[in-house]
């Protein structure tokens, strides 16, 4: 599956003055890594973001966003964000933001 890449760059301006911010193709998009974890990625038009367990009830909650269920069953802790929720830069970096805290809080790989 491809990727929009506006919304990749949209993610790149949102992360650049990040260090340590890499990129890597997965689950047929691709996904943005702070230290070597997975925080928030593309599929197609839609953003997946990591939330973590205790974000995804409201998560869930807010408008465009459902359950990431790329394998068939819910991923918890991950959420997939429709574009309408992420229209304007405000709403991006919300996401990005939001998935780039979570990340941080795991144990360096």
């Amino acid at each position: 599956m491809a990727y929009d890449e506006g919304v990749v760059e949209r993610i790149r301006d949102a992360v650049r003055s990040r260090a340590g911010i890499t990129e890597r193709k997965m689950f047929g998009g691709l996904a943005v890594m702070s230290r070597g974890h997975m925080f928030i990625g593309v599929i197609g038009d839609r953003l997946m973001a990591r939330i973590g367990h205790d974000e995804y009830e409201h998560a869930l909650s807010m408008p465009h966003v459902r359950e990431m269920d790329f394998t068939g069953k819910p991923m918890k802790g991950y959420v997939y964000v429709e574009p309408e929720g992420f229209e304007s830069d405000e709403a991006l970096e919300y996401w990005v933001n939001k998935s780039y805290q979570f990340a941080g809080t795991l144990p360096p790989k």
